[in-house]
């Protein structure tokens, strides 16, 4: 695969995409009758039914088995729209600022990166590359709509949030092969973390990180299944 065309597709996620991706989670009724999930989309993807995500589309000739490899493209991370401004509450002590923010970013596309890696490499499962090659599958992630319900900034003057949910992303990934760039499959999802049975709980940058780590996992361990569907484990 030429360079320009890997650095073209690892790119950050378009307005396109991110669009697309809303558009996918939209509840049900946001959609009139004859305006629903379409079955197909513009590149030759086809809609596959997946209660475990909000939306899945594939290339329905695309052979997975033939993958034994994976390169993991950086994590695009994007905030909920004017989540900044709605983090100053009445009362509140919070103050993030734009550099805090950049922090968050890149917290949440290294985790994203380490938690994947462990979860698809585990237990004899894929290697994980960093150059294209014929078995290799490369997969495009992005988290877009980021919402930290009480954001630690790990400044002075701290003071204690209780929430009974830490935050809630929206999930895009897309996976090519490395070396043609023809895309494969499509998916979008959300979620939200939330304490059991909806108590308060006292929520920091650690409680926040295992919350995002559960949540990635959860996605990572459902990739793996797919993959390992494919290769018959």
């Amino acid at each position: 695969m030429k360079t320009k065309q890997i650095k073209s597709i690892s790119t950050g996620i378009s307005v396109t995409s991110a669009v697309l991706a809303l558009a996918l989670l939209a509840p049900p009724a946001a959609f009139a009758e004859e305006e629903e999930i379409p079955t197909e989309t513009h590149d030759g993807l086809v809609l596959v039914p997946d209660r475990q995500v909000a939306a899945a589309y594939v290339d329905p000739d695309a052979d997975f088995g033939q993958y034994n490899k994976i390169m993991i493209l950086d994590c695009y991370v994007a905030f909920k729209k004017g989540w900044q401004k709605s983090t100053k509450r009445t009362g509140s002590r919070i103050s993030v600022s734009s550099s805090d923010m950049e922090r968050m970013k890149a917290d949440v596309a290294a985790l994203f990166r380490d938690v994947f890696t462990e979860k698809l490499s585990e237990d004899d499962g894929y290697e994980i590359v960093t150059e294209a090659g014929d078995d290799v599958l490369m997969v495009r992630p992005a988290i877009i709509d980021l919402d930290v319900t009480a954001p630690d900034t790990g400044s002075a003057g701290r003071s204690r949030t209780y929430t009974a949910r830490s935050g809630a992303a929206t999930i895009y990934i897309e996976l090519y092969d490395s070396m043609t760039g023809d895309i494969l499959a499509r998916a979008a999802d959300r979620k939200a973390s939330r304490s059991i049975g909806g108590h308060l709980s006292y929520t920091n940058r650690v409680t926040n990180k295992a919350d995002a780590r559960r949540a990635m996992s959860a996605w990572a361990g459902l990739m793996r299944a797919r993959l390992d569907e494919f290769h018959g484990k």
